[in-house]
C-alpha cells in the first residue's frame, strides 16, 4: 500500500514567499530580465522552425531531382522498426503496452494527489510522453494494415507473373512478351517501394517525440540531480509512485527509441524550447492571479537569483537535448556496425 498511500500526506509544497498577485511583485527589474530570456527562445526557436523546417518547402522540390534534407518525414517512418528482421506489429506491441502502463499511471496519481499534479512540469511531460504512444500505436495500426495489405498485393502480382508467363507461347517474339513482363513486375514494385511524404499526423508524431526527448531529460536530470537531494535535506521520502513518475518516462521513451525509425534533428530543440516557454507563461499566468504556491523554488520571481535560475535552466535545454542526441546517434553506429544488412534507419 505504500505505493499509493499516504502520497497527499507526503507531498511536498515550497512554502509560498510573497504574494504574487500585487503589482509590486511583476514590476520590477526581476521579471524584466526573465521575459528578456523567455523573448530570446521563442525568437530563436521560430527563426530555427521557419529556417529549417518544411512548412513552405513543399512545392519547391516537387520532382525526381528533389534532394531530400534533414527536415523530410517519411510516411512509413512512423510505424516501421529500425531493424528489417523485426516485424512492424512489434513495435505497435510495445506502443500500445507503454500507453496502457503510462495512462494508468498518470491516473492513480491523478485520483490519489488530485488534479494540482498537472501544475507541475513532471505530469505536462508525462502526459505528452502518454500523448505520443497513443498516437503512435494508432500509426502502428495504419503502418500494419498497409504493409499487409503491400504483402497480399507483392503476391498477387507474383501469381498473375507466373500464370502470364505459364500461358505465353515460347516463339522468338515471345522474349518480347517476357521482357514486358518483367517490366510490368518491376513498375508494380517500384510503385509500391515509392515512399509517401509524411501527413500531418506523422508530422505531429515527429515533434511530439523530439518535444518529450528533451522534456524528459530535463525533467529526470531536474529531478534527480537538483530537487531530490533538497527533498533529502528536507528528511522527505521518495515513494515508489514518484520514483515510477521520473523514471516510466524515460524508460519507455528510450525503448521506443531503440526499435523506432524517427529521426532526430538537431533544429526541432526549438519544439522543445516552445513547450518550456507555454509551461513558464502558464505559471506566471495563474500566479497573476491567483496566490498560491510556486510548483519549482526556482520559478518564484520574489528571489534575487530568479533571473540567473531563468537563465540557467533555459541553457540546460541544449545539453538535455544533446544527451538525446547523443543516445541516438550512439544507436545508429552500434546498430549499424551490428546489423549491417538490416539496419534502415535514416541517419
Amino acid at each position: 500500500m505504500s505505493f499509493v498511500k499516504g502520497s497527499s500526506q507526503n507531498t511536498w509544497h515550497p512554502a509560498m514567499t510573497a504574494n504574487t498577485t500585487l503589482a509590486s511583485y511583476w514590476l520590477n527589474w526581476r521579471l524584466l530580465l526573465c521575459t528578456i530570456w523567455v523573448l530570446i527562445s521563442i525568437t530563436i526557436a521560430s527563426i530555427l522552425m521557419w529556417k529549417y523546417e518544411n512548412f513552405h518547402k513543399a512545392e519547391r522540390g516537387s520532382g525526381d531531382n528533389k534532394q531530400e534534407t534533414e527536415a523530410d518525414l517519411y510516411d512509413d517512418e512512423t510505424w516501421r522498426p529500425c531493424l528489417k528482421g523485426i516485424h512492424a506489429a512489434w513495435l505497435l506491441v510495445f506502443r500500445v503496452f507503454a500507453f496502457f502502463v503510462l495512462l494508468v499511471l498518470l491516473s492513480v496519481v491523478a485520483l490519489v494527489d488530485g488534479g494540482s499534479i498537472f501544475y507541475y512540469y513532471t505530469q505536462w511531460t508525462f502526459t505528452l510522453v502518454t500523448i505520443y504512444f497513443m498516437l503512435g500505436s494508432f500509426l502502428s495500426v495504419r503502418g500494419c494494415y498497409l504493409y499487409h495489405r503491400r504483402v497480399c498485393r507483392d503476391k498477387v502480382d507474383s501469381v498473375e507473373v507466373d500464370s502470364e508467363q505459364g500461358n505465353c507461347a515460347t516463339p522468338a517474339p515471345g522474349e518480347r512478351s517476357n521482357t514486358s513482363i518483367e517490366k510490368r513486375s518491376s513498375n508494380s514494385n517500384e510503385q509500391l517501394d515509392r515512399r509517401q511524404p509524411a501527413g500531418k499526423w506523422a508530422f505531429l508524431f515527429q515533434i511530439v517525440f523530439q518535444m518529450n526527448a528533451g522534456a524528459v531529460m530535463l525533467t529526470d536530470c531536474v529531478f534527480w540531480f537538483v530537487i531530490v537531494p533538497f527533498l533529502a535535506i528536507k528528511d522527505y521520502h521518495l515513494t515508489a509512485l514518484v520514483i515510477s513518475m521520473h523514471s516510466m518516462n524515460a524508460i519507455f521513451l528510450l525503448c521506443d527509441t531503440a526499435l523506432n525509425c524517427m529521426r532526430f534533428p538537431w533544429f526541432r530543440i526549438a519544439y522543445f524550447f516552445i513547450w518550456t516557454v507555454i509551461y513558464v507563461l502558464f505559471q506566471w499566468i495563474v500566479h497573476a492571479f491567483f496566490r498560491i504556491w510556486w510548483p519549482y523554488p526556482f520559478l518564484d520571481l520574489s528571489s534575487p537569483y530568479a533571473p540567473l535560475w531563468y537563465f540557467s535552466v533555459g541553457v540546460m535545454h541544449i545539453p538535455c537535448y544533446g544527451i538525446f542526441a547523443f543516445i541516438i546517434k550512439l544507436k545508429h553506429t552500434l546498430f549499424s556496425r551490428w546489423f549491417p544488412d538490416s539496419y534502415q534507419c535514416p541517419r
